[in-house]
């Protein structure tokens, strides 16, 4: 029988790392986006920010907002989000 010590012996049977990025929060977003769905965005900080989502990119969302401003929050400052149909009353 051979030497199988090393790792090569039985092919690179190492787990590889996830992805980087998966397509589902690209899909989210853009169902988001396309329903124009009034959505509920909690920061790290506990604030509330209510509105639509206009774009997205890697570091930030606009969110677009009735009667304020409209906003771009960085999405480390984002703790969850969830749509404002679903909020409990």
């Amino acid at each position: 029988m051979g030497n199988f010590s090393r790792p090569s012996d039985f092919g690179d049977s190492r787990k590889k790392p996830p992805p980087a990025e998966t397509s589902a929060e690209v899909y989210y977003y853009k169902k988001q986006i396309d329903a124009r769905t009034l959505m509920v965005i909690v920061l790290q900080d506990g604030e509330q920010v209510e509105g639509t989502i206009e774009w997205y990119d890697l570091d930030a969302i606009k969110i677009n907002r009735q009667d304020a401003p409209n906003l771009l929050l960085p999405k480390h400052s984002i703790k969850y989000m969830y749509k404002a149909e679903e909020r409990e009353k």
